[in-house]
């Protein structure tokens, strides 16, 4: 089956392609792994009952503006499947109920979103430790919420996931932040910039003056931080102004920021940069999404964090400008400037967030005992010793002790495994690089690939 546009990726950012590229007269298919459309911010938020919208709040809920308007596009949809390999002339290959299918394009919009950036702490392998990501994505899908759970790291998302468990009536036992004074000191110059987004500095005083009221611990600038435990977490150790603490806690959340998810654009070979403020690899993009290839944009956070709002935006932007390659437009940029306009505002707040709530440096140079590789069990201490051997790179790294290897191909130890070798070998992340992602971008059956169907129809 062949189509003008394929957006890969049902969040914000793909659900506001598809949707302004078929009112454009594309002929649109949108492909997402989940069963509903709206991505991780916006998950099940068709489905989601009166409880979970009240808990999760009005910006949760607002996602279904987009859901709507995207079931009214005429767009087709391919919900539930998985895309295991896509190539730079359009074709992607995906499984869906148990059979693999395969669909060809002109033009490619990756809408991949983003990943929640790996904590690696001294315990953090142990049962009971799970992401804030994880955790919202049990409030989403199953209403569940975790039972005193202690919040550790940085950022908003930890006031949020805070803020929704109060709401919830099950408040964290703690909330353990990484950020440190200087942080917040070395942000001052973008605060200007940060008060034209004053609506995402009102939210975030809302919800810190909600998480104080319920009278929840909170702890600054903490650090030695260790997860102790067994066979299952049994409590919190960190320093924090000088002084020893210990919290009991049978459940810890993890978070110290989201980065771009590049699985995918890196299996295309696109071009990246290196952000040396949130530490990651960013997919290089021009005004209108469009890549290092012609025939492939990248829109929402995949390209860069801006969050929902932005990604809704430069999923409308990159839908005009695949539009135009296809003759289906003349001048995208003129008709995409009151976006660029609203996405800039949008933005506005995020250098000071950046700098304010920084990667947590321990995370950044993990002790040598710290798994690194989920998957694979290496060690920080491996990586290093592997660097002195002579190892220049995570894909020569696989050579010596299969980190990235295992089947999450380097989504968990990627990032950590390059900023080691850049720091052991003096090196930046940039000459160092990143792991070389190859299909199957996820696992695949042979009982798929046996079940293989040349065309789909709809």
């Amino acid at each position: 089956m062949s189509y003008d546009i394929a957006v890969l990726g049902a969040g914000p950012a793909g659900l506001a392609a598809a949707t302004r590229a078929a009112q454009l007269g594309a002929h649109v298919v949108l492909l997402d792994e989940q069963e509903h459309p709206g991505g991780q911010i916006y998950r099940n938020v068709d489905v989601a009952s009166g409880m979970q919208q009240r808990v999760l709040g009005a910006d949760y809920t607002a996602g279904r503006q987009l859901t709507d308007a995207f079931r009214q596009s005429g767009a087709v949809y391919y919900p539930g499947c998985t895309i295991w390999d896509v190539t730079r002339d359009g074709q992607v290959t995906f499984s869906e109920a148990g059979k693999a299918q395969q669909i060809k394009a002109s033009h490619l919009i990756l809408a991949t979103g983003a990943t929640e950036r790996p904590m690696p702490l001294p315990g953090w392998t142990l049962p009971g430790v799970m992401t804030a990501g994880a955790a919202q994505i049990l409030m989403k899908s199953g209403g569940l919420v975790a039972q005193d759970a202690v919040l550790i790291g940085s950022g908003p998302l930890l006031y949020l996931l805070a803020a929704q468990m109060i709401s919830a009536g099950s408040k964290p036992a703690a909330l353990i932040e990484t950020q440190a004074r200087a942080d917040l000191w070395s942000a001052r110059a973008n605060i200007p910039g940060a008060l034209r987004g004053w609506p995402y500095l009102a939210k975030g005083a809302a919800m810190l003056a909600r998480i104080k009221l319920a009278g929840v611990s909170r702890f600054t600038a903490a650090h030695d931080v260790a997860l102790i435990g067994e066979d299952h977490v049994t409590a919190v150790r960190f320093s924090c102004d000088g002084k020893p603490q210990e919290i009991a806690a049978e459940t810890v959340l993890l978070h110290h920021g989201v980065v771009p998810n590049t699985q995918m654009s890196r299996a295309l070979r696109l071009d990246h940069d290196y952000d040396q403020t949130q530490r990651c690899f960013v997919p290089k993009v021009n005004a209108m999404g469009v890549s290092s290839h012609p025939s492939i944009s990248i829109a929402g956070d995949g390209a860069g964090i801006g969050g929902a709002k932005v990604a809704a935006l430069s999923g409308e932007i990159a839908a005009f400008g695949a539009a135009q390659t296809l003759g289906l437009i003349s001048d995208a940029e003129a008709l995409a400037a009151p976006l660029q306009k609203k996405r800039a505002k949008e933005l506005a707040v995020r250098p000071f967030l950046d700098r304010a709530y920084p990667p947590f440096e321990q995370c950044l140079r993990p002790a040598n005992e710290t798994i690194i590789c989920r998957c694979e069990e290496v060690t920080a201490g491996d990586i290093r010793r592997f660097a002195e051997l002579g190892c220049k790179g995570p894909n020569q790294a696989k050579a010596f002790g299969r980190a990235g290897m295992g089947p999450c191909q380097g989504r968990f130890c990627g990032l950590t495994v390059t900023e080691i070798l850049a720091q052991e070998t003096g090196q930046t992340q940039i000459e160092t690089g990143a792991l070389r992602i190859r299909s199957p971008l996820k696992p695949v059956t042979l009982g798929e690939l046996a079940a293989y169907s040349p065309d789909r129809e709809n």
